[in-house]
């Protein structure tokens, strides 16, 4: 058994046929069921079963996946960590980012390619919970994250904390500061994260903590949807301040909740204990050297 092996045998796996993992592995597909064989033949195990037309890890196999899906990483790692000793940076960097915190991205990337002009980068949307598994299956190296975040697996930067504002049509008579209570019965709008703990949560159990049940007319994982509601009058956005930096707010009023007690946290992860590329560690620096320019 060796490397190649794992990862045709891996890439079968994930693939659930013989004939799409030979076209991802640009290969024949004879070869690649003669090598699936000689694995199985020399375990002395049947690592996959048919079920219908595809295949299915049996109970020997899914223990050689996920130890064969470890070491190919560490291999892929060791890889990349060899070849950057010593060398210029380059290549792509696969970043993450929720849109509420999309206004930590531009500067940066622009600052970052003043300095490394030879690397590209890959972006990734999702909410907190999906970017966090793109971060552990390494489809992203670094991802920016609201919190709350189950982060026992992370390492993390923590950024700046963000208060929430009510975003209201341009038609609505409010003054430019308003208290938690005066929401009492506004028609409001959230964002839900799609999976897990988020702002909804918080934002609701502050309205109770002033007294009140909050009158919620939609939940959405979308900022920018929620600002397009907002402008045909159907109700006022609760969302963190620096959410607006990136969405056009010309035609919107921003109101300042003074007495509201929550804050958005957010962070920048990477897994722990893993190989971090001199990539990621550059992008990470900038994050300081932005916040002194900005």
């Amino acid at each position: 058994m060796d490397i190649r092996q794992l990862r045709y045998f891996a890439a079968i796996a994930e693939e659930g046929q013989i004939t799409k993992a030979a076209k991802r592995l640009h290969m024949a597909q004879p070869p690649l069921s003669q090598q699936l064989k000689a694995l199985e033949e020399e375990l002395g195990v049947l690592l996959l079963e048919r079920k219908g037309r595809t295949l299915e890890l049996t109970e020997a196999g899914n223990v050689l996946y996920k130890k064969a899906k470890y070491l190919l990483e560490q291999m892929d790692e060791t890889v990349l960590e060899v070849k950057e000793v010593g060398d210029g940076l380059k290549g792509v960097l696969s970043i993450g980012s929720v849109k509420t915190c999309f206004s930590y991205i531009p500067e940066r990337f622009r600052h970052f390619r003043e300095k490394y002009p030879s690397v590209t980068f890959r972006l990734k949307e999702g909410d907190s919970s999906l970017l966090a598994h793109y971060v552990k299956s390494r489809e992203v190296e670094l991802a920016i994250v609201r919190l709350p975040l189950d982060m026992e697996e992370f390492s993390y930067l923590p950024l700046p904390t963000d208060p929430f504002v009510a975003v209201m049509p341009q038609e609505w008579e409010s003054p430019s500061v308003i208290q938690m209570n005066e929401l009492n019965g506004v028609p409001l709008m959230l964002l839900h994260r799609v999976t897990g703990v988020g702002l909804y949560e918080l934002v609701v159990n502050e309205c109770k903590k002033h007294g009140f049940d909050p009158t919620i007319i939609c939940e959405c994982p979308d900022a920018a949807m929620l600002l397009s509601l907002a402008r045909t009058g159907l109700g006022a956005a609760l969302l963190p301040k620096s959410t607006l930096l990136s969405f056009p707010t010309d035609d919107l009023k921003i109101i300042e909740i003074e007495d509201c007690t929550i804050q958005s946290e957010s962070a920048l992860i990477w897994l722990k204990e893993r190989y971090l590329s001199k990539k990621a560690e550059r992008f990470i620096e900038t994050f300081q050297a932005v916040e002194s320019t900005i």
